[in-house]
């Protein structure tokens, strides 16, 4: 195949019987990390019959048992009616009661506390298209930005609708497609339909009635594009039932998938183990010298742009733009990387020529444009802030592969060793007052210890204050935070 752009993907699929991850590389560079967990397989786009166990019109909301460890949760704009209600406050109680069977589809995971999100408006995608069983519209995918291709290819596909009941948005992909492939595609989905309504019928609430595809057959079908170049498989099983249902659904891309049987794991050799380890770190190195400091939170994530050690520009002036525009490049990646989702809010670097900031807000755009997951973009602010909202649809990597810290009790800090020291004094002092030991002893780690030693003037009046001896022994097992205090 001839790349006459510099732009091209590659895909890496890499299996265990634990676990399935993927990346997605471009010109070599890791832009995006799924990762699939066999016991914890993502429910996006599984289709359940659920029994509604409560609603709550003051939220416009209701709580929905699908079977899951955590009910699910449905909003009044999740549901198919309301998108044809002419009222401006319509009521949820109009479409739903407690005790009733609902169809439902997940749209979003489940993430932290807060269970998985679902919608009536059922959905199923194919390769060429997106079936609306339940509409009656004709969409096309908002990356078709060309007028004239989204007329040309909305006629096309109409024409192959004949006696299909509901709606259709056409994906990319369909633009490249022959008009057999669009056909096969329809058959597919209507098949597919057909057999999540049979078993629909024969199921009781709550019950799975309609699986997405697993993560390798999902990759095939969502993310190869015209740029891929190559997607490498390192289970000779798996690719060759990627290779089969390539086959099937989409031909063309048979040629790309290859069984990676070397010694050197496959993500060890595209050095995607690292870069995993670097997305997990507040810190991110850019290459001129600046770095980018990234703090998740529950409500919304911030990202600061510093100059750090680089002096590159003619001035200072030019530095901080140059800084901010590398910045914008580094962002969107990782966003993509980390997957960060909700409210996101950028602090760059202040610039008061609005030059500047209209070329760096530009850049931003372009290199956001890259993103599969809708973005929308705000203006600089008076702060000189930029605001972005990314959808969020399943955990970012942080929160899929880290968990709160037992040490610092997820603040991201723990105290000094002066300040345990001290609150450990404070205590002795508080428990004299109420007991009457021979002896006072801190149980603690070396650091603690050092510490008290250090500062040992201060246990010496402690022990004249209080009238008893106080001693101090090393427990190698505690961090630094933790300690006791044994009364003898």
């Amino acid at each position: 195949m001839n790349y006459k752009s510099t732009q091209y993907e590659d895909i890496l699929i890499s299996t265990t019987c634990f676990e399935t991850r993927v990346a997605i590389l471009e010109n070599s560079i890791i832009q995006e990390l799924h990762i699939e967990h066999n016991m914890q397989r993502n429910i996006v786009g599984n289709i359940f019959i659920g029994k509604v166990i409560r609603v709550l019109p003051g939220l416009q909301s209701a709580f929905i048992d699908i079977g899951l460890d955590k009910a699910a949760f449905i909003h009044i704009s999740d549901f198919r009616e309301n998108k044809h209600e002419n009222t401006m406050t319509p009521s949820i109680e109009k479409f739903i009661f407690p005790g009733e069977t609902i169809l439902v589809q997940v749209i979003k995971d489940q993430i932290g506390t807060k269970g998985a999100r679902v919608s009536t408006q059922i959905s199923i995608a194919g390769r060429m298209l997106v079936y609306l069983p339940f509409d009656n519209c004709l969409g096309v995918s908002q990356k078709i930005k060309s007028e004239i291709d989204r007329e040309k290819i909305k006629t096309r596909v109409q024409s192959l609708i004949t006696n299909n009941r509901g709606g259709f948005i056409i994906r990319t992909q369909a633009e490249e497609a022959t008009d057999e492939e669009i056909s096969a595609d329809l058959k597919y989905l209507n098949t597919l339909w057909e057999n999540i309504i049979g078993t629909a019928k024969s199921n009781r609430s709550p019950s799975l009635i309609y699986k997405d595809l697993d993560l390798p057959h999902k990759t095939l079908r969502d993310m190869v594009t015209q740029k891929t170049r190559a997607i490498n498989i390192d289970s000779g099983h798996v690719a060759n039932n990627l290779l089969n249902w390539a086959k099937i659904f989409n031909p063309s891309i048979t040629e790309k998938i290859h069984y990676y049987d070397k010694e050197t794991s496959i993500f060890e050799a595209a050095n995607i183990d690292q870069e995993i380890n670097t997305a997990l770190s507040k810190k991110v190195e850019l290459k001129s010298g600046g770095y980018l400091i990234i703090e998740e939170t529950e409500a919304l994530t911030s990202i600061d742009v510093n100059t750090g050690g680089f002096v590159g520009g003619k001035n200072f002036k030019d530095t901080i733009f140059r800084t901010n525009l590398e910045a914008t490049q580094a962002i969107a990646r990782q966003l993509r990387l980390r997957n960060l989702g909700g409210i996101i809010i950028v602090d760059f670097i202040d610039m008061d020529d609005q030059d500047h900031k209209k070329a760096v807000l530009k850049e931003l755009q372009k290199s956001i444009s890259k993103d599969r997951t809708k973005i929308t973009l705000s203006e600089f602010s008076q702060l000189g802030l930029v605001e972005m909202t990314r959808k969020r649809t399943r955990e970012s990597l942080t929160n899929q592969l880290c968990e709160p810290c037992n040490i610092c009790q997820s603040r991201g800090v723990i105290k000094t060793s002066r300040t345990i020291c001290y609150e450990i004094l404070r205590e002795i002092v508080k428990e004299s007052k109420q007991f009457n030991p021979k002896e006072f002893r801190i149980i603690a780690s070396q650091k603690i210890i050092d510490m008290f030693l250090e500062e040992s003037q201060y246990l010496t009046i402690i022990e004249d204050q209080i009238k008893k001896p106080i001693s101090l022994i090393v427990e190698n097992g505690y961090y630094q935070e933790q300690y006791d205090i044994a009364l003898l």
